[in-house]
Formats: C-alpha cells, sequence, structure tokens
C-alpha cells in the first residue's frame, strides 16, 4: 500500500502554510497535523492529495493554555499530551474522557485533538464532544482569522466550513460548570465505535439548568441533540427525566445501517448509550454540588 506522488513541502510559520495552500491550489494541497487519518488514506488511495504541507514545524502551534477560564488547544497538540493534562482534566473533563476511548495509545501519540475535528468523521469522538461543548474553531486564512461555531463547522462526512485556503489553527473550549460523561459502543476497545454520546448536565435549585448532549455514528455528521435536553432542562434529575430524554433525543434519528449495525439496532444502542451518559453526566453534576 503507498501513496501516489506528492509533493511536500514543511513550513515553519501559519502565513507560510496557507500561502502554500493557496500557491498549490490546483495540487488539491491537503494539510499534514498527525497524519493517523490523512496517511493511511492515502496509502489506500482514498485521498490523493498532490502537495502536503506538513504543520509539524510550524511553531506556536502545539501550544495548550487558558484564557479567561476557556480551554484553547493549538493544532499541534497531541491527543495524548491532551488527555494527561491537568488543564484539559480542569477545563474540559468531557475532552479528557473522550480521549480515553480515541483508538489506541500509538495512535494518540501521534493524532492530534485538532486535526480529529478538521478531519470530521461522523464516527469519531472528538467532533461530538465539540458539538456537545459549544467548542469555537479558529480558521486561519489568506484574510487572517476567523471563528466557527461548533454547530455551524460539519457539514457532511469529512466535510466541514473550511476554506480550501483555510487551515484550522486551534480549538476553543469554554468552561462548562456541572457534570459530563462520554459513553460509545464499539466491538472491541479502539476501534471504531458504533454509537458514542458526549453529555453535560448542569444542577440548581434541585433541577436541571443547562444540557448539552451529542451523538455520533448516528448520521452524516455529529448531531446536537436539542429535544433531549430541552426535555431535560425544568425538571428534577431522576428516571423520569432521563427516559424522557432518552425518548425525545432518538425519535428523530435516522441512521443509516452498514455491515455492523443496522438502523434500528444502531438506534437500540443509542438509546442505552445515551441513558448511560445522562446519568453519568447527572451523577457527576450532584457530586460537584
Amino acid at each position: 500500500m503507498k501513496p501516489p506522488p506528492f509533493r511536500y513541502s514543511a513550513p515553519t510559520t501559519v502565513s507560510d502554510a496557507v500561502a502554500l495552500l493557496v500557491e498549490h491550489a490546483d495540487d488539491d494541497p491537503r494539510v499534514l497535523a498527525g497524519g493517523q487519518s490523512l496517511v493511511p488514506l492515502m496509502n489506500f488511495r482514498l485521498a490523493q492529495p498532490g502537495h502536503l504541507i506538513d504543520l509539524r514545524r510550524v511553531t506556536g502551534l502545539d501550544t495548550l493554555r487558558l484564557e479567561d477560564d476557556v480551554l484553547v488547544i493549538g493544532a499541534m497538540v497531541r491527543q495524548s499530551t491532551a488527555e494527561r493534562s491537568p488543564d484539559v482534566a480542569l477545563a474540559a473533563p468531557l475532552l479528557a474522557e473522550a480521549l480515553g476511548h480515541v483508538a489506541h495509545p500509538p495512535i494518540r501519540h501521534s493524532g492530534t485533538v485538532v486535526g480529529s475535528i478538521a478531519h470530521a468523521d461522523p464516527a469519531a469522538e472528538l467532533p461530538a464532544v465539540a458539538l456537545a461543548a459549544d467548542a469555537e474553531m479558529v480558521a486561519t486564512g489568506p484574510g487572517g482569522a476567523r471563528r466557527i461555531p461548533a454547530a455551524e463547522f460539519f457539514l457532511g462526512p469529512f466535510t466541514t466550513a473550511l476554506e480550501p485556503d483555510e487551515i484550522l489553527t486551534e480549538v476553543r473550549f469554554p468552561p462548562f460548570p456541572g457534570g459530563h460523561a462520554f459513553v460509545e459502543f464499539a466491538r472491541t476497545h479502539g476501534n471504531f465505535a458504533i454509537v458514542g454520546v458526549a453529555a453535560l448536565v448542569a444542577l440548581a435549585g434541585g433541577e436541571v439548568t443547562r444540557a448539552a448532549v451529542a451523538v455520533s455514528g448516528m448520521g452524516p455528521t455529529p448531531l446536537r441533540l436539542t429535544a433531549a435536553e430541552e426535555a431535560l432542562v425544568g425538571r428534577a434529575p431522576g428516571a423520569a427525566a432521563i427516559e424522557a430524554a432518552v425518548d425525545a433525543g432518538t425519535a428523530g434519528l435516522a441512521p443509516a445501517g452498514d455491515l455492523h449495525a443496522g438502523a434500528e439496532t444502531r438506534i437500540d444502542i443509542a438509546r442505552a448509550c445515551l441513558r448511560r451518559g445522562i446519568e453519568g453526566a447527572l451523577a457527576r453534576a450532584l457530586d460537584r454540588r
């Protein structure tokens, strides 16, 4: 398995990387970060870029920092680095938990958080986390940087709102004071999940005041289950509220079946994962009070 011929560049600044995207626009250029998704696609010749722009030498993209309680993750922050980071555990524990489900440690040592989100695999964990967490994407192009809400970023399978001459340089995770849980079902740990659920819940005065739920593997993009969120908010955190949220959240789902699971099976799995995710988030929210 070998990729077709391609040209390779290793710029040292973001502006140089963007300039290369513009210069080689006719060659279907691709940006290379961790390469754990792109390189296998190239080896199978499912992706055939004519020019690779490697970000490994670009200064400033490997930073992970807090800005007024907002967690900022640069494009070259490895998944294993974020997984072990105290800042991630404090500011975005949902992300930290989800990272433990991503493939296997050797993959996470090379793969990047931002690269996984930019890849936009509808079955992947991190796009669903970004959607549930109301993350903000920072795209840098010839005209400078612009911010894209996660709700507007994922357009289809492996398709995002990034322009061809833009690079996703960082992702920003706002704080969520409450409980969290990430639950997924896969045939074996580390395999692509059939269904994944990212859940965030906040409590006050004996009732749910805020909820955010996203699911992966159930459509062409990660999906925000607003109906489940609405079924939780304003209710006491008990079995009745959870079942109402599960019913509401799965009522409109219409996943496509494949060799791993039919549509009905996926919905059954989604119900179980959604129930476990909400229960886990509520339990942690109750512990934080």
